[in-house]
């Protein structure tokens, strides 16, 4: 059982990974009101590809819920009938969550398949859940970890739905952004509980507060990120999509702040990273952590000097949940480290 638990829950973090992949998509496109309610698109289980089936048709079945556009604005049905010859806005009422009112059938697929990624790591996480019961007994944490990741997916779809009620409120998509992470941090801490063989690393204290202030430091990077990313958005909206030489021609403070603080991350692990080699600690994923970095730096540097090369904005986004999970992973083993020298 053991070993198909850890199995299920390493699934399960690779479900969430295609969720932020699929949202770095969804912001990369423009495509986060391509659904303008929830947990439906535009009052189907199934989304519309053309913009016909959003206009009043006589002879229509029209069910509870379903959406139309009429004059610049969304109307919900009612309740299920037939549409007769002419429209009876009686039977309709304004949708009231907000006003937008346009369709874009690739921003519609784009933002429905997000949803349904959703879905699947959800579904994912709550049969881990049901599983992890069976380790009541031997390790409390890890059903209880179980537990309050599914009530975290819970909670991210509710912050989901008001950032399409907000229309993409910049705050918002960032919390929803913090909340992924936790939810990664929580799945990746069940991974590491339910593995059977853990390798025995050496451990040094000095390393260990330096992984714990390198993971601090990856935090604060990623959250002043986000407040870059709200900023393009904004300019994306001022200026358009096409114009992308004019997303950082003028740039805030926090994007000098944000490009200047990498180089103090990228100082901070590669001096970890000597450590790690020079003392033979053992925590190899220290690689894949200078791997993402030297990528980050790459990607961040096409964005401002190339304006944004195709998927540049998505690579960038995905590599740092990457790099937050990696890192976090690395502070669990050399935890472990710890313990394991503590007890000799």
């Amino acid at each position: 059982m053991s070993k198909k638990f850890h199995t299920i829950a390493k699934i399960a973090v690779v479900l969430v990974y295609l969720v932020i992949i699929a949202g770095a998509v969804v912001r990369m496109t423009g495509s986060g009101m391509g659904c303008p309610d929830w947990p439906k698109c535009f009052g189907h289980l199934i989304p519309p590809t053309d913009e016909s089936q959003l206009q009043w048709q006589p002879g229509e079945v029209y069910k509870k819920g379903q959406v139309i556009i009429l004059n610049e604005s969304l109307q919900v049905a009612k309740e299920e009938f037939t549409s007769g010859g002419n429209l009876d806005l009686e039977r309709w009422e304004p949708y009231t969550k907000h006003d937008y009112a346009e369709f874009n059938p690739w921003h519609t697929w784009i933002e429905f398949i997000n949803r349904l990624f959703g879905a699947l790591a959800g579904l994912g996480t709550l049969v881990l859940a049901i599983i992890s019961l069976g380790y009541w007994k031997k390790d409390k944490r890890i059903t209880v970890l179980s537990w309050l990741v599914v009530f975290g997916m819970g909670f991210q779809a509710w912050l989901g739905a008001t950032v399409v009620y907000s229309v993409l409120e910049p705050i918002r998509i960032t919390l929803h952004m913090v909340m992924a992470l936790l939810i990664v941090a929580m799945l990746l801490y069940v991974v590491y509980l339910a593995k059977e063989k853990r390798k025995n690393y050496t451990f040094d204290s000095r390393t260990m507060g330096l992984l714990i202030v390198v993971f601090g430091l990856t935090l604060i990077q990623i959250v002043m990120g986000t407040q870059v990313r709200q900023f393009v958005d904004e300019q994306i909206d001022i200026v358009g999509e096409t114009a992308k030489h004019l997303w950082l021609h003028q740039p805030i403070t926090s994007f000098y702040i944000h490009r200047t603080f990498s180089i103090v991350v990228v100082l901070f692990n590669l001096y970890l990273a000597y450590r790690i080699y020079n003392l033979n600690l053992g925590l190899t994923k220290i690689n894949w952590v200078l791997s993402i970095l030297l990528i980050e730096v790459i990607t961040g540097m096409a964005m401002f000097y190339w304006d944004f090369p195709f998927m540049s904005q998505t690579i960038h986004l995905v590599l740092a949940s990457l790099l937050f999970g990696i890192q976090f992973y690395l502070v669990l083993e050399a935890y472990n480290a710890k313990r394991s020298h503590k007890t000799l």
